[in-house]
C-alpha cells in the first residue's frame, strides 16, 4: 500500500517588518509566536487575513545577522521565502512538513 502523506504544523511567526535586500528580495522581520520554525525540509505558508496567499519553502532564517537552523518561541528573526516577495506586515507566516505515515490495514 502506498503511505499516507500527513502535513505536521510546526510553529508561526507574524510578519512585522519588512526589508529589502539586494539580490535576496523581501526579507520578513519576524516574531516567533508558537513552536518553532526549521529551515531544514520545512515549507511554509503565507496566510494573510485568514486566507492562504501562498505556499512554497523558506530560502533564508537568520537571527541577527548569524543564519540559523531553527528559532524557538519566542525570538524574532528574518525570514526570506522562496520566489515570493509580496509579504506585508501582519502575515502570518505557518511551518509544516510532510510526513509519510505507513498505511494500516
Amino acid at each position: 500500500l502506498a503511505p499516507t502523506i500527513k502535513e505536521r504544523v510546526l510553529g508561526h511567526a507574524e510578519v512585522r517588518q519588512l526589508f529589502s535586500v539586494p539580490k535576496m528580495g523581501t526579507i520578513s522581520g519576524c516574531y516567533v509566536t508558537d513552536g518553532t520554525i526549521s529551515r531544514t525540509n520545512t515549507k511554509v505558508r503565507v496566510v494573510r487575513d485568514q486566507v492562504m496567499v501562498y505556499e512554497g519553502k523558506i530560502g533564508s532564517l537568520r537571527r541577527f545577522k548569524d543564519d540559523a537552523k531553527e528559532v524557538q518561541q519566542g525570538y524574532e528573526c528574518g525570514i526570506g521565502v522562496e520566489n515570493f516577495n509580496d509579504v506585508k506586515v501582519g502575515d502570518v507566516l505557518e511551518a509544516y512538513v510532510l510526513e509519510e505515515e505507513a498505511t494500516k490495514l
